[in-house]
């Protein structure tokens, strides 16, 4: 039983106030120091993005150009491993002191630092928190199938609901020039998307047991899954999610005063994480009944103390009241200097130019090919690990430990990647993330003999694959961040935003794929047997054989195979391309930049001058 300490009436709003902003502040302040610490030399990647900022401010006017104000970046890499937070990284635009002064901002409020910006902070902080649910649920679907014996097919297919996060620049330019200015040009996104995907949710909840093979007794797992159905309403949800982040971008530009406009990354990267913690590791956690029984209860119960179905409903809920409370409660402030329209053939044709430049399309070659030397170890050692018997529950809680190593590591690393050549850390830290992969080969296999019972595994199986864990971490965030801070160095500022959304899109793309295809490969190439000697390796043999009495076994592991090959490939990679790699970071500047016609060059003037 436990028990709770109740404040008095009197002072409970006062209260939560004060550890609410103190919780907003305390952090904040920290990376703003940090990151005026590493302004001086070496700069983590939001500030050297920042400082890129204030170079394309100043290059546009003297080039009369036009950019985005908004370079946002989701990478969903990491999350095909182990319990997986995105990484986020979101530069704002700043503005000179004369423009904060005479600027407060959505609240009116000026000279008041970060207080006059608190309660924006602080919705935007939820914005990107119901951003953050919806990607966390993505990534604890694929262990719920796993439980359920789903094949890695149908894994396959579930991992396009990561696809709608890589290619939102498809759609951007609409979200940022359609609108209704009575309404709001944000709100008029932000409230009927909320609005979906609350309806989304609540829908779901209502079917979610059904989709997923659910009888109903509760039992579970005993129908088939509908992994068509469930993909379909995940993508929808996610496409949700991604426009809802570019509305909430956008909103942030003027939500905040000049001042403290770079609160918005903050708020992006820690919202967007706490959101996808509470879908993901949290759920989890209080999904399973073994870890409820041992942890919460006294009494043991056959389910968690929160199902699917009652988690979709309460966020489902949650969609509607707030969104109801942001719509009429806050108003929106215009402001087309700050956030000025775009026009979206202009964009289109701007993409378009860049994407045919000869370094573009040698580096996207590079983006597209790099990440298939991981595919087998990023998409299915979570996988397989839970398959060999361990705990959904347990493997999710890898990521708290992780935390404040994720929050660490781009600090840390950025000191080596703010030179001339940022990805000289990224071809390093190749070959280390290649061996780490077939080192978790070596730990599946492991896990499938040193049980003790079970679902049980000796302490020291779960302090070694921890740390192989952190140091798979380490090598990501040196690839990402190395990448960040080249995409930032080689950005046309004169067109920043679209430059630095096109390289992060076929960077994402660049992971997606190979983690797509490594999970819809692998059946093929795993073979199980039946002790009865039949073959067992489709759903339904495997069926048949244990109806029979008989017993399952796998007689060739896709998985070892298929990392094998993804090795190969790797260090084949490495040797061919690295050098072309090296080439692109010498190019000159000009090599990198979009240079209009002279008629094309008038017209995009005039269209920034009219807006």
């Amino acid at each position: 039983m436990y028990d709770f300490y109740f404040l008095k009436k009197g002072t409970v709003a006062n209260t939560v106030y004060s550890i609410v902003e103190s919780f907003v502040e305390i952090p904040i302040a920290f990376y703003r120091a940090l990151t005026k610490e590493l302004d001086s030399g070496t700069k983590p990647q939001t500030t050297a993005m920042s400082g890129l900022s204030r170079d394309m401010d100043s290059q546009s006017r003297k080039r009369g150009t036009h950019h985005f104000r908004r370079v946002e970046n989701t990478n969903m890499e990491s999350e095909s491993l182990f319990p997986h937070i995105p990484m986020a990284s979101s530069s704002h635009r700043g503005h000179d002191s004369d423009e904060d002064d005479r600027d407060g901002g959505e609240n009116g409020e000026k000279g008041k630092g970060i207080r006059g910006d608190l309660h924006s902070i602080m919705l935007l902080m939820f914005l990107y928190i119901l951003q953050g649910i919806p990607l966390g649920l993505s990534g604890s679907i694929p262990m719920l199938l796993q439980s359920r014996n789903v094949s890695y097919k149908e894994q396959a297919v579930f991992s396009l609901v990561y696809w709608p996060f890589s290619v939102k620049l498809l759609w951007a330019p609409l979200v940022d020039s359609i609108y209704s200015q009575w309404f709001g040009r944000r709100k008029t996104w932000l409230i009927p998307i909320q609005y979906l995907m609350g309806f989304f949710m609540l829908v779901l909840s209502t079917q979610v047991k059904h989709i997923l093979g659910d009888d109903s007794d509760g039992d579970g797992g005993s129908g088939p899954v509908n992994i068509l159905l469930l993909t379909g309403i995940f993508v929808c949800l996610n496409f949700l999610a991604a426009t809802q982040d570019i509305a909430v971008d956008g909103w942030a530009l003027t939500m905040l005063s000049r001042k403290n406009i770079g609160w918005a990354s903050t708020c992006n990267s820690v919202g967007q994480t706490a959101g996808y913690f509470l879908g993901n590791v949290f759920f989890l956690a209080l999904e399973s009944a073994d870890f409820c029984n041992t942890y919460l209860r006294s009494e043991p119960q056959p389910e968690g103390v929160v199902t699917l179905s009652s988690f979709l409903w309460f966020w489902g809920i949650a969609f509607f009241i707030t969104t109801t409370l942001v719509g009429l409660l806050k108003r929106e402030h215009m402001d087309l200097d700050v956030d000025p329209d775009q026009g979206i053939v202009e964009t289109y044709q701007i993409l378009w130019n860049v994407i045919r430049l000869r370094s573009i399309i040698s580096y996207s070659i590079i983006l597209l090919t790099s990440k298939v030397a991981f595919a087998a170890s990023d998409a299915l050692t979570g996988l397989k690990l839970i398959e060999a018997g361990m705990p959904k529950e347990r493997l999710a809680l890898f990521a708290v430990p992780m935390v404040p190593i994720q929050i660490a590591l781009p600090l840390i690393i950025s000191r080596y990647t703010s030179g001339p050549r940022p990805m000289s850390v990224w071809i390093k830290a190749y070959p280390f993330r290649i061996v780490i992969g077939v080192v978790y080969c070596l730990i599946v296999y492991w896990a499938t003999k040193t049980q003790t019972s079970p679902g049980h595994f000796p302490w020291y199986f779960y302090v070694v694959t921890l740390a192989m864990y952190g140091l798979h971490q380490v090598a990501v965030y040196c690839m990402f961040v190395g990448q960040m801070a080249f995409h930032a160095k080689i950005s046309d500022p004169a067109i920043g935003g679209t430059y630095m959304t096109l390289l992060n899109t076929v960077a994402n793309l660049g992971g997606n794929w190979p983690s797509t295809v490594a999970l819809g490969v692998v059946d093929y190439i795993t073979w199980k047997s039946c002790s009865s000697g039949e073959s067992c390796d489709t759903k339904l043999t495997k069926e048949q054989c244990i109806e029979g009495g008989g017993e399952c076994s796998t007689s060739v592991e896709g998985y070892f195979i298929l990392t094998a090959m993804c090795t190969v490939i790797g260090l084949l990679w490495l040797k061919s391309r690295t050098s072309r790699l090296e080439q692109l970071g010498e190019l000159p500047e000009k090599a990198w930049k979009y240079i209009p016609s002279s008629s094309s060059s008038s017209s995009f003037s005039n269209n920034v001058h009219s807006s």
